[in-house]
Protein backbone atom coordinates (compact mmCIF):
# COMPACT_ATOMS: atom_id res chain seq x y z
CA UNK A 1 0.00 0.00 0.00
CA UNK A 2 1.69 3.09 -0.95
CA UNK A 3 1.49 5.86 2.19
CA UNK A 4 -1.63 8.60 1.93
CA UNK A 5 0.03 11.94 1.74
CA UNK A 6 -1.38 14.04 4.44
CA UNK A 7 -2.17 17.74 4.83
CA UNK A 8 -1.87 20.43 7.18
CA UNK A 9 -5.53 19.68 7.80
CA UNK A 10 -5.65 15.89 8.34
CA UNK A 11 -2.50 16.30 10.74
CA UNK A 12 -4.43 18.55 12.80
CA UNK A 13 -7.26 16.54 13.24
CA UNK A 14 -4.99 13.45 14.07
CA UNK A 15 -2.96 15.46 16.73
CA UNK A 16 -6.57 16.38 18.07
CA UNK A 17 -8.22 12.75 18.02
CA UNK A 18 -5.04 10.94 19.39
CA UNK A 19 -5.40 13.44 22.62
CA UNK A 20 -9.06 12.75 22.94
CA UNK A 21 -11.01 10.37 20.69
CA UNK A 22 -14.26 11.04 22.56
CA UNK A 23 -14.63 14.49 20.89
CA UNK A 24 -17.86 14.79 18.54
CA UNK A 25 -17.07 15.28 14.83
CA UNK A 26 -18.58 19.09 15.36
CA UNK A 27 -16.04 19.85 17.92
CA UNK A 28 -12.82 18.43 16.06
CA UNK A 29 -14.45 20.07 13.25
CA UNK A 30 -14.61 23.33 14.79
CA UNK A 31 -10.75 23.10 15.84
CA UNK A 32 -9.81 22.43 12.36
CA UNK A 33 -11.96 25.13 10.52
CA UNK A 34 -14.25 22.22 8.80
CA UNK A 35 -18.03 22.37 8.38
CA UNK A 36 -18.69 18.46 10.06
CA UNK A 37 -19.13 16.92 7.02
CA UNK A 38 -15.42 17.45 5.74
CA UNK A 39 -14.21 16.63 8.60
CA UNK A 40 -16.18 13.38 9.10
CA UNK A 41 -14.91 12.00 5.49
CA UNK A 42 -11.34 12.91 6.60
CA UNK A 43 -11.45 10.76 9.21
CA UNK A 44 -13.54 7.93 7.73
CA UNK A 45 -10.48 7.76 5.23
CA UNK A 46 -8.14 7.65 7.79
CA UNK A 47 -9.63 4.74 9.23
CA UNK A 48 -10.49 3.47 6.12
CA UNK A 49 -6.67 3.80 5.14
CA UNK A 50 -5.34 2.48 8.49
CA UNK A 51 -3.62 5.93 9.62
CA UNK A 52 -6.38 5.50 12.84
CA UNK A 53 -6.22 1.93 13.58
CA UNK A 54 -9.23 2.17 16.61
CA UNK A 55 -10.22 4.23 19.03
CA UNK A 56 -9.59 3.81 22.89
CA UNK A 57 -9.92 4.68 26.08
CA UNK A 58 -6.57 5.25 28.24
CA UNK A 59 -7.40 3.02 31.97
CA UNK A 60 -5.45 3.83 34.97
CA UNK A 61 -3.47 0.44 36.24
CA UNK A 62 -2.91 1.88 39.45
CA UNK A 63 -6.49 2.40 39.73
CA UNK A 64 -7.49 -1.24 38.47
CA UNK A 65 -4.86 -2.86 40.85
CA UNK A 66 -2.37 -3.06 38.37
CA UNK A 67 0.81 -1.19 40.24
CA UNK A 68 4.01 -3.66 38.66
CA UNK A 69 5.07 -2.42 35.32
CA UNK A 70 7.93 -5.44 33.87
CA UNK A 71 10.37 -5.30 31.08
CA UNK A 72 11.13 -8.43 30.25
CA UNK A 73 13.81 -9.29 27.95
CA UNK A 74 14.13 -12.56 26.28
CA UNK A 75 16.85 -14.20 24.20
CA UNK A 76 15.44 -17.35 22.62
CA UNK A 77 16.94 -20.87 22.25
CA UNK A 78 15.31 -21.89 18.84
CA UNK A 79 15.81 -19.22 15.75
CA UNK A 80 13.46 -21.28 13.56
CA UNK A 81 11.17 -20.00 11.72
CA UNK A 82 8.35 -22.42 13.02
CA UNK A 83 9.49 -21.60 16.34
CA UNK A 84 9.78 -17.92 16.35
CA UNK A 85 6.42 -17.74 14.86
CA UNK A 86 4.83 -19.62 17.57
CA UNK A 87 6.63 -18.40 20.43
CA UNK A 88 4.97 -14.78 19.09
CA UNK A 89 1.55 -16.06 18.59
CA UNK A 90 1.81 -17.73 22.41
CA UNK A 91 3.18 -14.58 23.71
CA UNK A 92 0.79 -12.22 22.03
CA UNK A 93 -2.32 -13.85 23.97
CA UNK A 94 -1.15 -13.50 26.92
CA UNK A 95 -3.21 -10.41 28.47
CA UNK A 96 -0.17 -9.41 30.69
CA UNK A 97 1.68 -8.28 27.87
CA UNK A 98 1.16 -4.80 26.99
CA UNK A 99 4.05 -4.26 24.36
CA UNK A 100 5.69 -6.70 22.59
CA UNK A 101 8.87 -5.96 20.33
CA UNK A 102 11.13 -8.58 18.37
CA UNK A 103 14.24 -6.57 18.72
CA UNK A 104 18.24 -6.56 17.04
CA UNK A 105 20.94 -6.30 19.51
CA UNK A 106 21.71 -8.66 22.41
CA UNK A 107 18.54 -10.34 23.01
CA UNK A 108 15.62 -11.26 20.72
CA UNK A 109 12.55 -9.75 22.55
CA UNK A 110 11.63 -7.12 24.45
CA UNK A 111 7.88 -6.76 26.49
CA UNK A 112 6.18 -5.00 28.88
CA UNK A 113 4.00 -6.54 31.33
CA UNK A 114 1.68 -5.26 33.16
CA UNK A 115 0.28 -6.96 36.74
CA UNK A 116 -1.17 -6.50 40.06
CA UNK A 117 2.15 -7.21 42.40
CA UNK A 118 5.13 -9.72 42.50
CA UNK A 119 2.84 -13.03 43.10
CA UNK A 120 0.70 -12.13 39.44
CA UNK A 121 4.60 -11.77 37.88
CA UNK A 122 5.64 -15.03 39.17
CA UNK A 123 3.02 -16.54 37.60
CA UNK A 124 2.78 -14.92 34.50
CA UNK A 125 6.75 -15.87 34.69
CA UNK A 126 6.48 -19.54 34.89
CA UNK A 127 4.17 -19.31 32.22
CA UNK A 128 6.20 -17.51 30.14
CA UNK A 129 9.56 -19.52 30.23
CA UNK A 130 7.01 -22.95 29.55
CA UNK A 131 6.38 -21.25 26.44
CA UNK A 132 9.56 -22.15 24.12
CA UNK A 133 13.11 -22.99 25.37
CA UNK A 134 14.53 -20.10 26.37
CA UNK A 135 18.34 -18.86 26.49
CA UNK A 136 17.78 -15.75 29.07
CA UNK A 137 15.05 -13.94 30.82
CA UNK A 138 16.03 -10.80 32.22
CA UNK A 139 13.30 -8.74 34.20
CA UNK A 140 13.42 -4.76 34.94
CA UNK A 141 10.95 -3.81 37.49
CA UNK A 142 9.61 -0.31 36.60
CA UNK A 143 10.20 1.89 39.73
CA UNK A 144 8.43 5.17 38.81
CA UNK A 145 6.38 6.11 35.33
CA UNK A 146 7.72 9.67 34.41
CA UNK A 147 6.36 9.52 31.23
CA UNK A 148 3.61 7.85 29.37
CA UNK A 149 2.45 8.92 26.17
CA UNK A 150 0.26 7.42 23.58
CA UNK A 151 0.07 10.72 21.22
CA UNK A 152 2.57 10.19 18.17
CA UNK A 153 4.70 13.32 17.31
CA UNK A 154 2.81 14.75 14.38
CA UNK A 155 4.25 18.06 12.88
CA UNK A 156 1.59 20.36 11.54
Amino acid sequence: MSELRLDQVDKRILQIVQKDASLSIGEIAAQVGLSQTPCWKRLQKLESNGIIRRRIAVLDPIKLGLGMTVFVSIKIGDHTTSSLEQFAERVTAMGEVMDFYRVAGDVDYVLRVVVSDAAAFDEFYKRLIALNPLKNVTSHFALENIKAETAFPISA
